[in-house]
């Protein structure tokens, strides 16, 4: 690792405190915001695929999703192609659960981007795409 990968790791972290002081306060625990998104993102899982992505183990997202099934944000089906699984969804309760909590995050961060210049500004949209790289290489390394 270099110094400037630790810079990075360093300057995520605090980005991430950010975030997360910057979420909404409400039912939603992170590991659950985070398998409602995942779940927006890529579509019904696989109980089973749910547990290693979000650090947590297979008892405890069976307690989550039993969770969400209860407060109407998820729902579990049979799984076509193996009735002994169980698959994982998100309802529209559970959209409408995320679509709020990232239009609260949006505007606040909305707040804090009015204090950059517009060098910085262009700076963070260019960063994006690899932002985004990098997520979609840990979300492969999680599964």
């Amino acid at each position: 690792m270099t110094d400037t990968d630790a810079a990075i790791a360093s300057g995520f972290e605090r980005f991430y405190e950010t975030l997360r002081r910057l979420t909404p306060r409400g039912p939603l625990s992170l590991t659950a915001a985070s398998t409602l998104r995942r779940l927006e993102r890529s579509g019904p899982h696989r109980l089973s695929e749910l547990y290693a992505p979000e650090g947590i183990s297979q008892p405890a997202m069976t307690q989550l999703v039993t969770r969400l099934e209860k407060e109407g944000l998820a729902e579990r089906t049979d799984d076509p192609t193996d009735g002994r699984a169980v698959v994982v969804s998100i309802t529209d309760a559970g959209r409408a659960a995320v679509a709020h909590r990232r239009a609260v995050r949006a505007a606040a961060l909305s707040e804090l981007l009015q204090g950059l210049t517009p060098e910085e500004h262009a700076a963070v949209v260019a960063a994006l795409p690899a932002l985004e790289k990098l997520s979609d290489f840990a979300a492969e390394r999680a599964t």
